[in-house]
């Protein structure tokens, strides 16, 4: 007899793994300043996220590879890709980082994924004609 008495056979699961872990992770990020005062160029963005690494994690977390793969200065948006193993370590160092240029500044991790396509469109962002 199956669950409660009631003669239903109990439902299948079946449990799918992935062949093989991803082996980067992308985050869709933004950094909030306060107004006024210099907005970082991409150079300066991708400094900035070194230096949050290496305050937290020391030399061997701002040796950790990650890449800008696009920078919006207008938004202070960018997505970023780093090797799956120091995913943790990145969004960390990027949360606890409060400074740029001696101003308060925080960044906002907007999505995750071990998937590009996965961040390419946002559709809370879509804009209807």
């Amino acid at each position: 007899r199956g669950p409660a008495g009631r003669g239903m056979a109990a439902a299948a699961f079946e449990r799918r793994v992935l062949r093989r872990a991803a082996e980067h992770h992308y985050l869709r990020v933004r950094l909030e300043l306060p107004d006024g005062g210099a907005r970082p160029n991409a150079a300066q963005f991708k400094q900035l996220v070194v230096t949050a690494l290496r305050e937290l994690h020391g030399e061997v977390g701002a040796a950790l590879p990650v890449d800008v793969l696009t920078y919006e200065e207008k938004t202070l948006s960018a997505i970023l890709r780093v090797i799956s193993s120091g995913f943790v370590k990145l969004w960390s160092a990027l949360t606890l980082l409060g400074f740029y240029q001696n101003r308060r500044c925080a960044f906002r991790v907007l999505q995750t994924s071990p998937f590009l396509l996965a961040l390419s469109g946002n559709s809370r962002e879509l804009v209807l004609d």
